[in-house]
């Protein structure tokens, strides 16, 4: 034993931040590298992020979420049915159930190399990048950088520890990891029955939870690349009684004991000890993940066996993320807009929306159908075959009376059936959008299964239930029953709001199946038109007429019964009375109507356009760089709309910025043609802007550089930013920056231009990749105007103003005269 083991302390140094001045929009705590890529924190003993500042690292099958302290909680197959260690959710304390510890075993003083739980005696430089995180610290003459991140395609993620002895003599040191172990949805219900052993074959610490029955015969495991270690699979012993993991008993013994079995208090520790000479380098790897079955995990194991095989996944990371976002590249006067467009946004949708689905702050683990169906609208130029995927995947979530699960967990298919009115129409937009976009008719004929289950009760809001399977249909087929499905209408003419519409918070404004909702009108012009012109070009013309029929009706009954004088109205209740109107003391304007009057075309222009200023005037607050989903928020109103009104005013969707919603008003301007808006409040949800400043960043508070679902409004909080990460804002953002303000429009095989610039800008260059083959363009203004004047490509003038692709696997160059 140790006799006086110690933490390092504030008495170790002055514990300053450690530093990067080559930071842009460096706000004291943090700042993007020159090329955007990596988003590097300083902090030390007096200095801290405001907000946990997170990465979502994740494949198909696993992840981990980790913050610029270290702390974590990592996942296998669903975030929340079955984490391996705990979520805490925790912004305060940013508590952890995973820890990494260095040990000088001649002296006993431990730290952390990262600067939870147990940080040293000087700052840390924590930098997230895309599919990784790194955390640099020295301590008493020792440097470390611990690399964190998941393999491409396997469910394991690695803790490589880089430790270089500077100390001008040789030390004798020891590295501990710890990890509090779960097996489940939560570990007061999983604990109990978790059993950890040592696997004769591989010597990796494993665990089992074998009254799991929605993930049954998993095994957790955990390893290192060191041949001796120790191990412990008993929390107690590693905490201690009463103790915590900033100083935790197993600093304070030699070894760990080697106990493991059922019964305990579980965990998965793993120490291995080791000397390094003066100036020498030496990197351990720790390996933590699940698998089905023994073998497997064994097999994993041998794969990334050591550490060269380690590092070199490690570079094949690197190389994936390095293609997967580089498909649009931009070089604009707006760094901000350059450092989200190439990388952070489309980062953010497919790490954590789409494999992940999981945040900070949500743990979700499921599927929504909106909401990933939303989510890869912004793949199209980028990755096409998963929207593909998708499609086919949600298609096979909708029942044979053309209604869907609102959502799901995988890989049971267990979910929610509801009255939800919005839900199964985005199938047929996203596929309309795909084919008009991609050109992949194909698709449209393939074949899926419907789900079979019990209709929700009309007195019922939803049942949640594992359903069964019955029938098929080809995807369009689908698509036509969903638009059928929606043609239920109310005595104005609008379309059923059923338990919600986009807005679930609202689920019961229609719950007696009379209630109206105005902005689903508008949405349901926008996916008929969409699907008219599917079915015209796919020869089914009774289709295409019944769309365009319905469409222009529910246009009429928009203007009849949607106008309110100045703007749209929001729905109506079951009982008649309107929402989103003059007439409304609360909610008396929603922004939903009113971008989407715009965006689905439906409306008049004029109308649209008058509607639009009232949402300026009446919901963008430019002093706290915000735009309000509506005003005023609900408080006192006697006609209940849901559980909205449970959020506090300003809060989330109750009268507070809803970034999704946010991006929709950002692009109904460009839509408008009305640039300098569209830019001016695409700098108000802009999350760089948020956070440029030391000032600002201590009012919005959570991460600089990926989308906040909702910013809240008015009060002391007024500003502060929400949860992070998991929205579906970041591909609407990226939708609004790439398709509508720099005006980039696929066409199957062709690029069309329609931007929508500052008027200060002269010029920028984009640069595509389609396939394998790169489009240099340079954009150059040579009037006020907006309209594309010439086109020229590889030295010749196209007349139609559009550039041809072709994957010859040459690079082109093109210029763009727009005035």
């Amino acid at each position: 034993l140790f006799a006086a083991p110690r933490a390092a302390g504030p008495e170790d140094g002055a514990r300053r931040p450690a530093k990067r001045p080559d930071l842009v929009y460096f706000n004291g705590l943090g700042g993007f590298t020159r090329d955007g890529r990596e988003y590097v924190i300083s902090t030390g003993h007096n200095q801290r992020t405001p907000a946990p500042w997170v990465n979502v690292l994740a494949n198909r099958r696993f992840g981990t979420v980790v913050s610029e302290s270290g702390g974590a909680y990592t996942w296998s197959e669903n975030a929340q049915l079955f984490r391996l260690t705990p979520w805490k959710n925790d912004p305060v304390t940013d508590a952890s159930g995973e820890a990494l510890y260095v040990r000088d075993e001649e002296t006993g003083h431990f730290w952390s190399p990262t600067p939870l739980p147990a940080g040293g005696g000087s700052g840390y430089l924590s930098r997230h990048g895309f599919g990784y995180s790194i955390f640099e610290h020295e301590e008493d003459g020792l440097s470390t950088a611990l690399t964190v991140f998941v393999a491409l395609d396997q469910p394991v993620k690695f803790a490589l520890l880089k430790i270089r002895n500077a100390s001008g003599r040789r030390r004798r040191l020891s590295a501990s990891s710890y990890n509090e172990l779960v097996l489940g949805p939560l570990r007061d219900s999983s604990h109990m029955h978790i059993l950890t052993e040592v696997d004769p074959k591989s010597g990796a610490l494993t665990a089992y939870n074998h009254y799991n029955k929605e993930f049954p015969g998993r095994v957790v495991f955990l390893d290192v690349s060191e041949t001796e270690r120790f191990i412990s699979g008993d929390r107690r012993e590693f905490i201690g009684r009463n103790g915590t993991l900033a100083a935790p008993a197993a600093m304070r013994s030699e070894s760990l004991s080697g106990k493991v079995g059922a019964g305990l208090d579980p965990c998965a520790a793993m120490q291995v000890k080791f000397e390094l000479e003066d100036n020498e380098e030496k990197e351990i790897v720790f390996t933590f993940g699940a698998a089905g079955t023994a073998d497997e995990a064994r097999g994993i194991l041998q794969r990334f066996s050591g550490t060269a095989a380690v590092r070199g996944e490690l570079e094949a990371v690197w190389e994936h993320w390095k293609r997967a976002l580089g498909a649009v590249y931009v070089e604009t006067p707006d760094e901000s807009v350059n450092f989200l467009v190439n990388g952070w946004l489309q980062y953010q949708v497919l790490s954590c929306r789409l494999w992940g689905r999981s945040g900070y702050y949500q743990s979700g683990g499921a599927f929504g159908f909106r909401d990933q169906l939303q989510d890869v609208m912004s793949l199209a130029h980028s990755h096409p075959g998963l929207i593909r995927e998708h499609l086919l995947a949600f298609a096979a979530r909708q029942f044979a009376e053309g209604d869907a699960q609102h959502w799901w967990h995988p890989p049971s298919g267990r979910g929610v059936r509801s009255h939800c009115s919005d839900d199964y129409l985005w199938l047929p937009l996203v596929t309309a959008l795909y084919v008009e976009q991609v050109g992949d008719t194909g698709v449209l004929d393939e074949n899926v299964s419907f789900l079979e289950g019990p209709p929700v009760k009309p007195e019922e809001e939803s049942y949640y239930d594992l359903p069964g399977s019955d029938g098929s249909a080809t995807l369009y087929e689908h698509c036509v029953l969903a638009v059928k499905r929606a043609l239920r209408f109310g005595v104005h003419g609008l379309p059923l709001m059923g338990s919600g519409d986009w807005n679930d918070g609202m689920n019961l404004v229609g719950r007696e199946g009379k209630g109206e909702s105005v902005w689903l009108g508008f949405f349901l012009c926008h996916v008929l038109k969409a699907m008219s012109g599917l079915a015209e070009r796919r020869g089914d013309g009774e289709f295409a007429e019944l769309c365009r029929a319905e469409e222009n009706k529910l246009a009429r009954n928009l203007e009849e019964g949607g106008w309110d004088g100045q703007w749209y109205r929001r729905a109506y209740f079951d009982s008649g009375e309107p929402l989103g109107s003059s007439a409304n003391a609360e909610c008396r304007i929603d922004s939903l109507p009113q971008s989407w009057a715009v965006i689905s075309g439906a409306a008049d222009r004029e109308r649209a356009a008058a509607a639009m200023d009232q949402a300026d005037l009446q919901l963008v607050d430019r002093r706290a760089a915000l735009i309000k989903l509506f005003a005023p928020p609900f408080d006192k109103t006697p006609a209940d709309p849901g559980y909205i009104k449970g959020y506090l005013p300003g809060v989330r969707e109750n009268g507070g910025q809803y970034t999704h919603a946010a991006a929709w008003a950002v692009m109904a301007f460009a839509m408008l043609g009305d640039a300098k808006r569209a830019w001016e409040l695409l700098g108000l949800i802009n999350p760089v802007r948020h956070g440029d400043t030391p000032a600002k960043c201590a009012v919005y508070k959570v991460e600089p550089y990926v989308m906040a679902a909702d910013v809240y409004s008015g009060g002391r909080n007024d500003g502060r930013g929400g949860w992070t990460w998991y929205t579906g804002s970041a591909s609407w953002m990226y939708q609004v920056l790439v398709g509508r303000l720099l005006g980039l429009r696929l066409e199957v095989d062709r690029l069309r231009f329609e931007p929508c610039l500052p008027g200060d800008w002269k010029s920028f260059k984009l640069h595509y990749r389609y396939r394998e083959t790169f489009y240099h363009i340079a954009f150059t203004r040579s009037g006020a105007g907006n309209g594309v004047i010439s086109v020229v490509l590889d030295g010749t003038a196209l007349g139609d103003g559009v550039i041809p692709l072709a994957d010859d696997r040459v690079e082109h160059q093109a210029e763009i005269s727009i005035g």
